[in-house]
């Protein structure tokens, strides 16, 4: 998708004020790097309000992680190899989500939302195996927060530059999941120390 169009829908959806922000999230044509800063850039141009747009944010992009999990739910991984191109998922991502949830359990439901390419498809193994609705809802609302928080305060300070953020976005990206591979190994090692001192 070319620079034109992109701005052509963002600015057709945030016509519609916040509830547009949510569903630009929601629809996943756009990524949500781009979605977030130019909420960011209108909350500085002073069309949004900071809480209204970053509460947007992260409900629409919460949603937008609920109906892939429903797809996953009741799909499964035959509805995402057939399909799966139609919603910006490709096998290596579906591969790739698949093998780190089955190697790392639930905790990778928030911290994979800063990891390339898995995080693009996480939320299919946790629908594909029924993983609580409950603790699902809470991983990647809590994920989405952080998110959310960063793209916006970027697109904030990149103003009329903020499609920009695809290339100084990922000077952020990088060093998060480092972090967020990090804090899942420290999780699963905490894990397995308290489990071996229970025994």
């Amino acid at each position: 998708m070319n620079h034109e169009s992109i701005v052509q829908i963002l600015t057709q959806l945030t016509d519609l004020g916040y509830a547009g922000i949510a569903l630009a999230l929601m629809i996943e044509v756009i990524p949500s790097e781009l979605v977030l800063s130019y909420a960011g850039f209108m909350v500085n141009a002073g069309k949004l309000s900071f809480i209204g747009a970053f509460l947007s944010g992260v409900i629409g992009g919460t949603l937008a992680q609920l109906f892939i999990y429903w797809l996953g739910y009741y799909g499964g991984r035959p509805f995402f190899e057939k399909y799966g191109r139609y919603l910006l998922i490709q096998q290596k991502h579906l591969t790739a989500a698949e093998t780190w949830f089955d190697k790392h359990g639930t905790i990778v439901i928030f911290t994979a939302r800063f990891i390339p390419i898995v995080r693009h498809a996480i939320s299919i193994p946790a629908g594909i195996t029924r993983m609580p609705l409950s603790t699902f809802t809470l991983y990647t609302f809590a994920a989405m927060l952080p998110w959310t928080l960063l793209f916006m305060v970027i697109g904030m300070e990149l103003g009329t530059h903020w499609e920009h953020i695809e290339v100084i976005g990922v000077r952020y990206i990088k060093p998060l999941s480092f972090i967020a591979i990090v804090g899942t190994f420290v999780y699963l090692f905490y894990s397995y120390w308290r489990n071996k001192r229970k025994d």
